[in-house]
């Protein structure tokens, strides 16, 4: 993607904050505040009745609005085709409503630093094609050139290794070191395990789960809550959405309070009668346990993958403000037998290492020494990074022992590294085959329906009287960013099959301009 001119950030579009930052002339790299003054903004949107759209509205502001106004963990609906919400007679998509709130991200930076022109987009390892179009696609709605979506670890680690002073560093000594990236946010999870030198790092394994996060957590407080006061007044206030909505914002804040304390009050009124629970560490921890465990059990599986052992680590960095949990350290010093550092800051390290990445784009391809000192850019020029792929992907293919099934035929497994491109060839079924229809799927089960599907493509043109069994060559390829690119040619013939790739989910070009010209309509306070 060209950079065109103006100044480029880093955004970490989140689930329920989100941050953009910026790299300065000394190669700081600065999360910029909004209009309260603040580096995160909450990634809430409230369509009011006037037609004006609020951007992170406060809690008092939130408790005197139609609770059906408010949109929540949107991030959580990226890529759902089935997901949208009708304002002003209108369907919004989730990429339409993540536009939103890159607006405003946008509109506060630029009282900062001025005109906005690039962002580089961060988005959970875990996440698939269809979502990482649609967060771009999100982008180009707010009016930002989009010039790469990056992981949100890489990212963290990015930021890690260059608040370190190690990242960039031609004249250390090329030691390797070896990290894991523990990310637990408001609604998504990733860890990951990165091996990293002075000029460059590689991702050796990940895992994660992108329905997995802070809210789950508040979930089980405010379930346990609205069942104790169910239980003495036979009410129930999760019935009433204005209730439900109070309550949450109530159980957050004491899921919060007790990171620092050992216990807690929470007060509820619904209906005329009220009452207060007690909240202690412990029983939140116990309530809670399950979810605790999804991510120690994501984490030895990373391990392993990486080839890592307990005690081997150099560091183990927190990412997301879900792991100010005073339980997240105790299992994963359990785990990995190193005690986690906070060297970063959890909510603002995304940002900030998108930032860092933005600038590397910058400084390859403009120079950007009009901005940014000479020192800084030859840090900048001298780094280079290496991705996995999250997801492995594959082909929908008869069962060469089975004719009468179909199973998923993986070509590229998960974990290797990107860019990545591998060929492979395959035969027609029939005589006089006209095309071949190939089913692309992402997963590692044999079964395609336990795959996703994230679409389609034809090879046509092939020529008349091709005998069965004709061999025809198919490449897959994942570029940097995850994307995938396939390509087809049948060799018999020597002619190239054409490809027309038809995906599921997500908006083609007309659906994205015409957003991009809807949102200039609404004024995003």
């Amino acid at each position: 993607m060209k950079i065109l001119p103006g100044n480029t950030v880093g955004v970490d579009l989140g689930t329920t904050y989100s941050s953009i930052a910026q790299i300065d002339a000394e190669g700081e790299p600065i999360a910029l505040e909004n209009t309260e003054g603040k580096t995160i903004t909450p990634s809430v949107v409230l369509l009011g009745e006037d037609g004006k759209v609020i951007v992170g509205p406060s809690y008092e502001r939130m408790s005197i609005e139609n609770p059906k106004n408010i949109i929540e963990a949107i991030k959580r609906q990226m890529g759902n085709k089935d997901f949208f919400v009708v304002y002003q007679g209108k369907k919004l998509t989730p990429e339409f409503v993540s536009a939103l709130i890159l607006k405003k991200l946008k509109q506060d930076a630029e009282a900062k630093i001025g005109t906005i022109a690039n962002a580089v987009i961060t988005v959970p390892y875990y996440f698939n094609d269809v979502r990482r179009k649609a967060t771009q696609d999100s982008g180009k709605i707010a009016g930002l050139n989009v010039i790469d979506i990056i992981n949100e670890p890489t990212a963290a680690t990015l930021a890690y290794a260059w608040s370190k002073g190690e990242l960039g560093r031609k004249d250390l000594v090329a030691k390797e070191k070896t990290i894991m990236v523990y990310d637990l946010g408001g609604g998504t999870f990733d860890v990951t395990v990165v091996r990293y030198t002075p000029t460059s790092f590689r991702v050796l394994a990940t895992d994660g789960d992108v329905m997995l996060g802070g809210l789950d957590w508040t979930r089980r407080v405010v379930d346990h809550v609205a069942e104790q006061f169910h239980r003495k007044f036979k009410e129930d206030p999760r019935e009433d959405p204005e209730s439900l909505m109070i309550l949450t914002q109530d159980c957050e804040q004491a899921k919060r309070d007790l990171s620092g304390k050992a216990q807690t009050p929470i007060s509820i009124n619904y209906k005329g009668k009220a009452m207060t629970v007690a909240l202690t560490r412990g029983d939140f921890e116990r309530m809670t346990a399950d979810l605790m465990q999804r991510t120690r059990d994501t984490t030895e599986l990373v391990m392993q993958q990486a080839g890592v052992n307990r005690g081997e680590l150099e560091a183990v960095v927190l990412v997301g403000g879900s792991t100010w949990m005073p339980v997240v350290e105790t299992m994963l010093e359990e785990v990995t037998g190193v005690a986690p550092t906070r060297d970063v800051k959890p909510e603002e390290a995304v940002a900030q290492g998108a930032a860092i990445h933005a600038a590397i784009l910058e400084a390859r391809e403009t120079g950007g020494e009009s901005r940014i000192s000479k020192a800084v850019i030859t840090r900048l020029r001298s780094v280079t990074t290496t991705d996995v792929n999250s997801h492995s992907l594959g082909i929908k293919i008869t069962d060469p022992n089975n004719r009468t099934r179909k199973i998923n035929h993986i070509m590229i497994p998960k974990n290797s590294a990107v860019p990545h491109k591998i060929t492979q060839q395959f035969v027609t079924n029939s005589t006089n085959q006209q095309r071949v229809h190939v089913c692309v799927l992402e997963g590692d089960a044999s079964d395609p329906d336990a795959c996703t599907t994230i679409g389609d493509f034809r090879i046509t043109g092939l020529p008349p009287n091709l005998p069965a069994g004709a061999p025809v060559e198919v490449t897959y390829q994942y570029d940097k960013n995850g994307r995938i690119d396939i390509s087809a040619r049948e060799l018999t013939s020597g002619q190239a099959g054409k490809i027309e790739i038809v995906r599921d989910s997500g908006l083609n070009d007309s659906n994205v301009d015409a957003f991009e010209n809807l949102a200039r309509e609404y004024e995003v306070e």
